[in-house]
């Protein structure tokens, strides 16, 4: 249950992972440079036989049976049977917080929230423990948003029982009209929606609330945030809130869209006999659409903030929103997002360069709010670094006007859109229904209609060959323009930052327009990968492991080879790859230097292709590769579609054999990285996490934080030597394949690229490094922050008995501690907005656990809600729990069960972590008889086992200068 803002405001790095560490760099270095994993995406025009296809408005799916009931509403059903035993079933209401009056400022997401807490059929939080009770997850399967302009209500119901199903409808029918809205249930909700508003406090939001009034210059979207006005929320009587629900939750503004394995016909029913009896409003009030209104002048935002940890530069060129509903209009989609394509792989380019412009940079065009869109340039640049971003963003949109793209440039835009629309069209009986769901809820909230996947085929088939390079260029000049734009900076608020003025930035737009710019050119990458094919090996013994239709290969270099045939997906073939030893193998004294070994080839590329030419290499194939190398192993993981797999293995090979060392890309990435770590210690949520990892790992140095100066002692030099020291020798290497795929299929490619990897047959493993969780009670405060928010965490961790049973033991554990403290310090305590449990077992270096606990609140809320907690964690150790909870926690396993055993995911995950542990691979499919011979006495067990009261680590954020607790061993 989350309040969204306007989906162009999506920012480029947002995240810190929970582990900052040196090791963190790979998925840094992946997210930075975007060109290893190359994924084309289908066209995103919203998706009649293939074939001809006539000129005219664009055909709904005919797959999607459409209906409008008497008093006004929409529906749309679909039957799809993936996955299998599932129905996703949303009521859309075409009302968000742009309508609320002055007074109900935060109201529609309140209501929102009140549709949880009680209707007629349902009291209090009867809906939410219902679906529980069926093996529904509250947040993954029970969940709901609101928006600028809808709010939308989202349950996965199993369609196994047709009484689950009824009760499905019954729900979208009681949120529709039937709300209660019980004083002393809104009481309860009230602060929740409260600590929802607290979450999303900090540098970001304030600067934001700056920002957006510019943005939406004089439209009602620059005063009608969703989340809403604090003291509304804190004082608004029940009466305003109801009217909210009474004006605008009306059959004539609502949908319900239902997709899943079902029958249509017997869903058609349930949706006239629950949703066509809602009465249809008698006097309804007009829904507005609110303007975005023009401007001439270019407005300027510059804000600053002593929390925010980065500098960053949105230039956006607002127009009003355009409708797509024919084929003229889908057509214009596709040159829009070829344009985009092509100006971001410009931007990769460029940050791959010494000294960039930028850290990182994008071009985007979409929807605004729904009465606008815009064309926006996005870049996070280095402190200081705003009137250099500003300038090169503007010199790269002047030289696309001037100059326009290359015609291989568009060739490789074209293969990719091609080729993205070929695999969604290959995987259409074997798309989730999540994802047809969401299609048709946006068809209804934009009155445009969502196209088949045949439908977009034949039409990207007939229309790209018709799309001019002169056409797409001009897009430049038409999106680009003098007027309606607005520029907005953020940066941290600090002394060595001198921000340009407003003024200065506007003078940028004339200056790049007198620029001398120079045409882009490019030279033609190579137009294979591997210049010889190695001679290869063969396969030497083959074992089958008929429970789970398992081959083993072992290859005549000592790679071992797990193949796992399925039909989950149409056209994709995952695999992961893993060898012991790892980073572990480096003494504490050379681990910083030597540590970012596997962001050596991430960075510099592989055989005779940089980064930039291997991207446009990979133009027009559904491939990722990529190395890792982390504490205790090292290896690969990556997929690719079925015509792919030989570039797949030939990148695998090459990785090994052929990996680069380019000081330029290794350098320019880590100065870039710098530019995302000198100002992390602004924020208190870094401040926050680096404590806790220091603190678990009692300050090992293969641990410490990952900062500017830490940064500074990586030597790419010793990280390249690492890298190839721990791939060259891949007889200790197992890969694991799952997929679409004949065994037979897969042995020559297998036999001719991993059968020449090299080997030397010697025989190693990881080393213990000897980092250990402290002992006892250690409690650590962190103060730091202006806003009146803190977060704590509880962190319990022992010795394990690493056995099947028992993680599941802890995995059910944590099921029953997520329900019963979100009931406890969310529901009834109105307290947090959520709680976290996540459980974690390890066999190596030596068997352990670590099962974490987590919320944020009100600081002056935090040690009683710890206490809650606790007591919640106490109840289980001394009574264990009802029976209705334990079937709670087995049917969520069960129906999660269900559904995994049908995804590739799963059995890649399942049959290498068997591997790993030493358990039987037939085993893997026997857990539905652990699942449900689990008892309430299991579960207490498992409390007083691994939630000792005497071993744990707590971490405490509060804001400075808050009067809290200190540090205790």
């Amino acid at each position: 249950m989350v309040a969204q803002t306007a989906n162009s405001t999506d920012e480029v790095m947002t995240s810190q992972p929970s582990r900052f560490s040196v090791l963190s760099l790979r998925l840094v270095a992946v997210a930075l440079t975007c060109v290893f994993a190359h994924q084309p995406a289908a066209a995103q025009a919203t998706s009649k036989s293939a074939g001809q296809i006539a000129d005219g408005p664009l055909p709904f799916d005919p797959a999607v049976t459409q209906g409008v009931l008497a008093n006004g509403m929409r529906y749309y059903i679909r039957e799809n049977h993936k996955p299998e035993k599932r129905a996703e079933l949303r009521l859309v209401v075409n009302a968000g917080s742009v309508l609320e009056d002055e007074d109900q400022r935060g109201l529609a997401h309140m209501v929102e929230h009140m549709a949880f807490r009680g209707t007629k059929r349902f009291a209090k939080n009867e809906i939410s423990s219902y679906l529980e009770s069926v093996g529904m997850r509250f947040g993954p399967d029970i969940n709901a948003f609101t928006s600028f302009d809808e709010t939308v209500y989202m349950i996965t119901v199993p369609t196994d029982t047709a009484a689950i199903v009824d009760k499905g409808f019954q729900i979208l029918s009681e949120w529709a009209h039937n709300v209660s809205f019980d004083p002393s249930q809104i009481e309860k909700e009230r602060p929740v929606v409260i600590e929802e508003w607290r979450l999303g406090q900090g540098a970001e939001n304030r600067m934001q609330n700056k920002w957006f009034p510019v943005l939406f210059s004089d439209s009602r979207y620059g005063v009608r945030l969703p989340i809403g006005d604090k003291t509304i929320l804190e004082t608004y009587k029940p009466a305003t809130l109801k009217r909210f629900y009474d004006t605008w939750y009306r059959p004539d503004l609502m949908a319900v869209v239902a997709v899943g394995d079902f029958d249509k016909r017997q869903i058609e029913g349930l949706i006239k006999r629950y949703l066509g009896a809602i009465p249809r409003s008698s006097n309804p009030r007009a829904r507005m659409l609110f303007p975005v209104p023009r401007h001439d002048s270019t407005l300027v935002s510059i804000n600053r903030d002593k929390e925010a940890t980065r500098s960053a530069i949105r230039l956006l060129y607002k127009e009003p929103k355009r409708s797509n509903t024919t084929t003229a209009t889908y057509r214009e989609r596709l040159v829009e997002q070829l344009f985009g394509a092509m100006f971001n792989d410009r931007f990769s380019e460029i940050t791959q360069k010494p000294n960039p412009p930028f850290i990182n940079a994008y071009a985007a065009q979409g929807g605004l709010v729904r009465s606008a869109e815009s064309f926006s340039l996005t870049a996070v640049v280095a402190d200081n670094g705003i009137q250099r971003g500003l300038n090169s963003l503007l010199v790269e949109g002047e030289r696309v006007k001037k100059f326009g793209f290359l015609q291989s440039e568009l060739d490789r835009a074209k293969k990719d859109m091609q080729r993205g629309i070929e695999q969604a069209y290959a995987e259409r009986e074997k798309t989730n229904s999540g994802g047809y769901a969401e299609s048709y809820v946006s068809a209804f909230l934009q009155s445009e209609p969502a196209t088949s996947v045949e439908y977009d085929l034949a039409a990207i088939t007939r229309f790209l060959p018709t799309i001019s390079l002169a056409e797409v260029n001009a897009l430049a000049g038409k999106w680009m323009t003098d007027t309606n734009r607005v520029l907005v900076t953020t940066s941290p608020d600090k002394p060595a930052i001198v921000n340009p003025s407003a003024a200065e930035l506007r003078l940028a737009f004339d200056a790049a327009k007198r620029a001398d710019i120079v045409a882009y050119s490019e030279n033609a990458p190579s137009q294979q990968l591997v210049e010889k094919d190695p001679a290869g090996g063969r396969v030497v013994s083959e074992t089958k492991i008929k429970e789970i239709d398992v081959t083993e290969w072992k290859l005549s270099n000592g790679v071992r080879v797990l193949l796992k045939p399925t039909d989950f997906n149409a056209d994709q073939i995952s695999f992961s790859a893993y060898s012991p030893g790892g980073a572990s193998l480096l003494s504490d004294a050379a681990y910083a230097a030597a540590s970012a070994a596997d962001l050596i080839p991430l960075t510099s590329g592989v055989g005779n292709f940089n980064v930039v030419d291997l991207q446009k290499f990979l133009a027009g194939k559904q491939v990722s590769v990529s190395p890792m190398i982390d504490d205790l192993s090292e290896g690969f993981f990556g997929s690719a579609s079925q015509r792919d797999v030989d570039t797949m293995l030939q990148l695998v090979y090459l990785y090994f054999t052929q990996p680069r060392l380019d000081t330029a890309l290794v350098n320019t990435f880590l100065g870039r990285y710098r530019g995302v770590l000198v100002n992390r210690s602004a924020s208190p949520e870094a401040a926050f996490s680096d404590t806790l990892q220091v603190t678990m790992s009692q300050h090992s140095v293969r641990e410490l934080p990952l900062t500017a100066a830490t940064l500074d002692q990586i030597d790419p030099f010793k990280s390249y030597d690492f890298y190839k020291d721990r791939f060259s020798d891949a007889s200790g290497f197992t890969f694991v394949f799952v997929g679409n795929f004949k065994p037979d299929s897969m042995k020559p490619l297998v036999e001719k690229w991993l059968g020449a990897l090299p080997s030397t047959g010697k025989k190693e493993t990881w080393r213990d490094t000897g980092i250990r969780p402290p002992k006892g009670v250690v409690q650590r405060v962190v103060k730091k922050g202006a806003e009146p928010k803190a977060r704590t965490a509880l962190i319990f961790t022992g010795p394990f008995e690493y056995t099947r049973q028992n993680r599941y033991y802890l995995s059910a554990l944590a099921e029953l501690l997520n329900i019963k403290l979100r009931e406890a310090l969310r529901e009834n305590l109105g307290g947090t907005y959520g709680v976290s449990v996540a459980p974690g077992s390890s066999r190596e270096p030596e068997p352990s656990y670590r099962f974490t606990i987590g919320f944020g609140s009100a600081p002056e809320r935090l040690e009683s809600l710890t206490a809650a907690a606790l007591a919640q964690i106490d109840s289980v150790k001394k009574f264990g729990t009802t029976p209705e909870y334990l079937n709670k926690v087995k049917e969520a396993a069960l129906r999660s069960r269900e559904t995994a055993l049908k995804q590739n995911g799963y059995w890649l995950s399942q049959i290498s972590t068997f591997d790993q542990s030493g358990w039987s691979l037939a085993e893997i499919p026997n857990g539905e008889k652990m699942i449900s011979s689990l008892t309430a006495q299991d579960l207490q067990r498992a409390a007083n086992l691994y939630l000792r009261s005497n071993n744990y680590v707590r971490v405490s954020l509060y804001p400075e200068n808050y009067p809290a607790a200190e540090n205790k061993e």
